[in-house]
């Protein structure tokens, strides 16, 4: 069982920073792809940033140039910063992880997807 511990979270006001974690623990082999999600109320989840396993970014246009996402592969750990933080950033962020458990001859690995429980982002002056 993996689980992941999300921490950060809290209130700023407009043009505020947080820094976001989010911790692996666990059964892992390894870590693959990575990355922030965020709801807010009445609206879908949407994906904020992701990291892949050697390093490459992808960000929603609404947070580029503002949000910087980075891993810790020796610590199981994805951050994302948060800079210049606007009313509409206000959400529940979600961390997500693709985690490889283990590796096998006769099938290869075997690889889950794995969500916080969240953290409360809010944005207000």
């Amino acid at each position: 069982q993996v689980q992941l511990a999300e921490s950060g979270g809290g209130l700023v006001q407009p043009g505020g920073s947080l820094r976001l974690s989010c911790a692996a623990s666990g059964i892992i082999f390894s870590m693959n792809a990575m990355g922030w999600y965020r709801q807010a109320p009445g609206k879908e989840r949407e994906l904020v940033a992701t990291i892949s396993s050697l390093g490459s970014t992808n960000y929603a246009d609404s947070v580029k140039g503002r949000f910087t996402i980075s891993r810790d592969n020796a610590k199981n750990t994805v951050y994302l910063q948060m800079n210049n933080l606007k009313p509409e950033d206000a959400a529940v962020y979600y961390c997500n992880a693709m985690v490889t458990t283990e590796l096998t001859w006769t099938r290869g690995p075997e690889i889950y997807e794995f969500w916080g429980q969240g953290t409360q982002v809010t944005v207000s002056s």
